[in-house]
């Protein structure tokens, strides 16, 4: 995988942080993610004290759960503003007006604020990096395209289950036929390597893959 990416094995989930002069980490896990965060960090020679973002591909507790821990630490999370509004929610809320994306966001801890983020802005790390909003799997969802390493991080926009890239999980995709969509966007960049938060990279036909399953929308 491309050296300036590390990967970090939390709890049914993946996190990557970007190890540059600043440091970035992409997605944070379920709530009490912080001390295996921080222990992975100092493993690298590094601090939390570094950290100069979290980004949160959506809102589900598994990929923000940390959040609340992390902005309290000092450290800035970037969030689309539809998942950000959606972890708003409270399970009376749920009570009231059931869903299975209003199950998702009551069980993730509100951070007590975020940084927006929307499609077509590029952050300062890996030479760029371009927010794609993908909504479909949440409303906020978004992949993150870098053109210099040609990567593209998919949090659930994507998932590779027995080594088999598919679209998001229909089960806990708010909504599945938007989110299948969000693949014709992604296939027009140049990519070389995807990363998924539950699953090994792919770095081998990874273009050609997502040009297949863009023809399969």
């Amino acid at each position: 995988m491309i050296p300036e990416i590390a990967t970090i094995q939390l709890t049914r989930v993946r996190a990557h942080l970007v190890v540059e002069p600043e440091l970035t980490l992409i997605d944070c896990g379920y709530a009490g993610s912080m001390g295996r965060i921080q222990r992975a960090i100092e493993a690298l020679g590094r601090s939390v004290a570094e950290l100069a973002r979290v980004i949160c591909t959506h809102g589900h507790p598994d990929h923000a759960g940390s959040a609340r821990e992390l902005v309290e630490a000092g450290v800035p999370v970037l969030m689309h503003a539809a998942d950000a509004r959606g972890l708003e929610t409270g399970w009376s809320d749920v009570v009231r007006h059931p869903s299975r994306g209003r199950v998702f966001a009551a069980m993730t801890p509100p951070p007590p604020t975020t940084t927006p983020i929307a499609d077509g802005d590029v952050l300062p790390l890996l030479g760029g990096l371009e927010v794609v909003h993908t909504p479909g799997h949440t409303p906020g969802s978004v992949c993150l395209y870098g053109s210099r390493d040609r990567v593209l991080f998919v949090g659930d926009t994507l998932q590779a289950r027995g080594g088999q890239v598919t679209f998001a999980s229909r089960l806990y995709s708010d909504d599945i036929a938007t989110a299948r969509r969000q693949v014709q966007r992604l296939a027009r960049r140049d990519v070389d390597t995807i990363i998924f938060s539950h699953y090994p990279a792919l770095e081998v036909n990874a273009g050609a893959v997502l040009e297949g399953l863009a023809a399969r929308v």
